[in-house]
């Protein structure tokens, strides 16, 4: 079986069981309260590196009926958005499928540069404070899922999802959902949504915890996690296959962290959880992290962790004691 068959069949097999937690963005699985995107006149060191933030579904090739991706709470001016100087900020959605949607290097980087937006827009709305929407859901779609485009890896389309932080500096947060209906957070068997760079809202009680699933892929032997102004509030460790809990540096007040990793040849092909563990009760601390291969290239965090999430695997054979008369 081929590299990209063995990742398409890991994304399927990891999706089913835990169907009823697919598609929402964050997932319950990574414990993340919110998504958060600030206007682009915002103090970097609130918490956003660029005020934009890119996230990708994946719709397996044998899904016929339409797909919507749906927003919680999409305006900037309500009770869990971030105001900092009286609400003036609004965030633009768009969706993209068709050629070049995902294929694009630019869509896969973790700085919105060059062609990011690549591919054909298929829908975009712009929210500001608008009272209407706060606190509610709206949709976008129906997309035909042959809109998106096609990824063998990926088991089926792919769609994407942009969002910009306008005019203003306040913080917009946000979920994000997609579902197999309009009107409804309905699941789509198999799908999957996943992200090169996530930007997010931690949780506010000390000894919480938030993960991410960042997939490691062939030929990888060494992984960079970068870490955006995470203010020192706890420490980061990584559970894998055969990491139990080796600790990455932690950044802080509008900085980055860079820490590198070496990759097992049991992490080949698994994923790694990535943990945030919050020792001091920090309210509206918003972080940024992506993590990069030997090369430099960025590798995608799933919201569903490809083949289940890590279980560290100890090595240590216990021997039995000698008997003594």
């Amino acid at each position: 079986m081929t590299q990209l068959k063995t990742f398409a069949a890991l994304l399927l097999c990891a999706a089913a069981p835990a169907a009823s937690f697919a598609q929402p963005i964050p997932s319950q699985d990574e414990n993340i309260p919110y998504l958060v995107t600030f206007g682009k006149n915002a103090d970097k060191k609130w918490g956003d590196d660029d005020f934009v933030q890119v996230f990708f579904f994946a719709v397996p090739d044998s899904r016929k009926d339409p797909v919507y991706i749906r927003v919680y709470d999409p305006d900037v001016g309500g009770k869990v958005d971030e105001d900092r100087s009286g609400f003036n900020t609004k965030t633009k959605f768009t969706i993209y499928g068709g050629k070049g949607c995902h294929s694009d290097p630019d869509a896969r980087k973790t700085s919105p540069e060059g062609n990011f937006k690549s591919g054909v827009m298929l829908a975009t709305k712009t929210y500001g404070a608008d009272a209407k929407v706060d606190g509610q859901w709206i949709t976008f779609g129906p997309f035909n899922p042959v809109e998106g485009e096609l990824q063998p890896e990926f088991g089926g389309y792919v769609f994407k999802m942009v969002v910009e932080g306008q005019e203003g500096d306040d913080g917009n947060l946000y979920k994000v959902f997609l579902s197999g209906k309009s009107e409804q957070n309905i699941n789509i068997e198999g799908g999957n949504g996943f992200t090169y760079e996530y930007s997010f809202r931690t949780n506010e009680n000390a000894g919480t915890l938030c993960h991410l699933y960042p997939f490691v892929g062939k030929n990888v032997i060494s992984v960079k996690v970068n870490t955006f102004d995470y203010d020192k509030e706890g420490m980061i460790r990584i559970i894998s296959v055969s990491k139990n809990g080796e600790l990455a540096e932690v950044s802080d007040d509008g900085n980055w962290s860079v820490s590198t990793h070496k990759v097992t040849e049991a992490e080949i092909n698994t994923s790694l959880d990535v943990q945030m563990v919050k020792k001091n009760a920090v309210k509206n601390n918003n972080i940024v992290m992506y993590i990069t291969n030997q090369y430099g290239v960025a590798m995608p965090f799933f919201t569903v962790p490809i083949g289940g999430a890590p279980k560290f695997k100890s090595s240590i054979k216990v021997k039995p004691m000698n008997k003594t008369d």
